[in-house]
């Protein structure tokens, strides 16, 4: 929050009595104590990482606003001394121009009050104008500094936006406050991203992707690793060590399953009610594609990325549910435009009549019924990420044909408006159907078809994964509760191992989410698979008799997981009798 009136004026005022227990007047002549060439040198080496964060993700986001003004901008590291400045210095007097080189410091004891050194003191933003100097000779300048916190909460520099003191004060400060916010966040997501989730929340659904969102970083047990300032802010206190189930009152499992649907709401503990979107690790630290370890996986996957990156598109083919939208996610994490947005779209899910709106858009008022605001179409909000369309087998051809004009031009042109607008997206499409057979049909277009599939990406169905007991063991320790059991018995994984599994992935999810809810806290064992599972296994049913022998029941009750209720039911005879029969043999 930004300070009131009455605490900046104790903060200029406490600046200046720690100027003068220092031995400073208002006319001492600032000492900024520069660095020598090596010194420097050594420095930068030390903070390339901030420096090149702030170079590259943090100052090309606001060129548009401090291209407008006489903005000179500093980064500092945590003792005051100078990194580097971007912007003009116009209004820097002549006998100062060193001060903003690299290797001079702005620390409180040599220059006196100003926003870059105070903030450090101060640990907040503060604005320092003109007359608030201490040394006079500081008092044609104006700014404001904001200080930097790692993901360790650890103070790493601070950033200061100067000017000749025509600018509002509020403007300065709400501007580096706000580029000080981006450069927090983008501290964290390097020191973090690479092996953890991340959930970004705010008050509205539209500013989830603005400085302002709160950041949390998150382990697989839901334990928050590292969060921004303004998470502080919205959950009323410093989120740090504690678990994101107690945040939020909602367990880690149901939390993540919710967030497949982005962004979605979530009610914090006693506050405020949130719009979340949740961002899985960019390298996860269980095997890519849903564990797999499969060479075929693997070769796909390196393959994709390859044309990925070069533009060139790419179509994955397969069943239904061998998990083309995970294949999908784990290629943009991997891609060199994770930061930046995946929009899927499922081109059978939506009703043909609004296919054309929804993809390319439309202005307000372009036809009855449209928003008043009008809608930017799932393609723009893919600009400079990725565009993945599924099942796009089911897209209507006289939506194919504007499709392949997209993609010709890398423009769409929103229903209602002649304006076309240029779109940075990367291609990725997804079918269950031979769309060779279908361009073959008719039902699709030949030319769309050679535009999609530069390269088809053919993903093998679960049956004939090498990798099955892995991936089992991997959604298994993905679904669990951490109050059950870490691992499934070796005679259910058999079981779940040599099932033919014709719903793939998506169902072999299903099953293992099914058995953890119906176990509670116990050992998954036969009664919790559903019955459906028990059907397609083909398993003979199994009828208790005189030449049942005691092999045959051990052999049961291995199967079962030694569940004694499981195997009784299994046989149609109840406890006691199964008690009878084992104390006989």
């Amino acid at each position: 929050m930004a300070a009131s009136a009455s605490t900046h004026a104790q903060l200029i005022q406490a600046s200046w009595a720690r100027c003068r227990e220092q031995g400073l007047q208002p006319q001492s002549a600032p000492d900024f104590d520069c660095l020598t060439r090596a010194e420097l040198n050594a420095l930068l080496e030390r903070r390339e990482a901030l420096l090149r964060l702030t170079r590259e993700q943090v100052l090309p986001q606001y060129t548009h606003l401090l291209g407008n003004a006489s903005y000179l901008v500093m980064l500092a590291d945590a003792s005051g001394c100078v990194l580097d400045t971007w912007g003009s210095r116009r209004f820097v007097a002549a006998q100062q121009q060193h001060a903003f080189n690299p290797g001079a410091h702005w620390h409180e004891r040599g220059v006196g009050t100003n926003a870059l050194g105070t903030a450090l003191v101060c640990a907040e933003p503060i604005h320092v104008g003109q007359e608030e100097h201490f040394l006079r000779q500081n008092r044609y300048l104006s700014s404001a500094a904001a200080p930097l916190f790692d993901g360790d909460r650890q103070l790493v520099g601070v950033l200061d936006v100067a000017s000749d003191g025509y600018l509002p004060a509020t403007q300065t400060l709400g501007l580096v406050r706000m580029m000080g916010q981006s450069l927090e966040n983008r501290l964290i997501l390097a020191q973090h991203a690479d092996h953890h989730a991340q959930l970004l929340f705010n008050s509205a659904s539209d500013n989830l992707d603005s400085p302002w969102a709160g950041l949390l970083v998150f382990d697989e047990r839901g334990q928050v690793l590292a969060a921004n300032h303004r998470a502080d802010s919205l959950l009323g206190g410093n989120p740090l060590r504690h678990n994101i189930e107690q945040l939020f009152q909602m367990p880690l499992r149901q939390l993540l399953a919710h967030a497949q649907q982005q962004p979605f709401p979530l009610q914090a503990a006693g506050r405020n009610r949130f719009h979340c979107q949740w961002q899985a690790p960019r390298q996860s630290p269980a095997r890519p594609v849903e564990g797999g370890a499969d060479p075929r996986l693997e070769k796909a996957l390196a393959q994709a990325s390859l044309l990925l990156e070069k533009d060139i598109p790419v179509l994955i083919q397969g069943e239904t549910g061998v998990g083309k939208e995970i294949f999908v996610e784990t290629l943009h994490r991997a891609s060199s435009r994770a930061q930046q947005p995946l929009i899927a779209v499922n081109c059978a899910a939506i009703p043909a009549e609004l296919v054309e709106s929804e993809l390319f858009g439309y202005d307000k008022g372009a036809f009855t019924g449209a928003h008043h605001k009008g809608n930017p179409g799932l393609i723009r909000k893919a600009d400079h990420g990725i565009l993945f369309l599924d099942e796009i087998g089911d897209m209507p051809l006289p939506t194919q044909a504007r499709l392949l004009r997209v993609l010709q031009s890398r423009s769409i042109q929103p229903l209602g408006s002649g304006e076309p607008v240029m779109v940075d997206i990367r291609v990725v499409s997804a079918s269950n159907r031979d769309l060779a057979e279908e361009v073959r049909a008719g039902r699709f277009r030949q030319d769309l078809y050679y535009r999609i599939a530069a390269m088809a990406v053919v993903l093998p169905p679960l049956r004939e994964r090498s990798d099955r007991r892995q991936l089992i063991e991997h959604l298994h320790a993905r679904y669990r509760d951490p109050q059950q059991p870490m691992h499934l018995s070796h005679a259910i994984i058999d079981l779940l191992d040599r099932h033919p599994w014709p719903g793939n992935v998506r169902e072999l999810a299903s099953v293992i989410q099914v058995a953890l809810a119906l176990a509670g806290d116990a050992p998954v064992s036969v009664e919790h698979l559903p019955a459906g599972f028990l059907a397609e296994a083909h398993e003979p049913p199994v009828v208790m008799n005189d030449s049942t022998d005691q092999a045959d029941l051990h052999d049961l009750l291995e199967r079962a997981n030694g569940n004694l209720s499981a195997v009784a039911r299994a046989l149609g005879i109840s406890r006691t009798t199964l008690y009878k029969r084992l104390r006989e043999q």
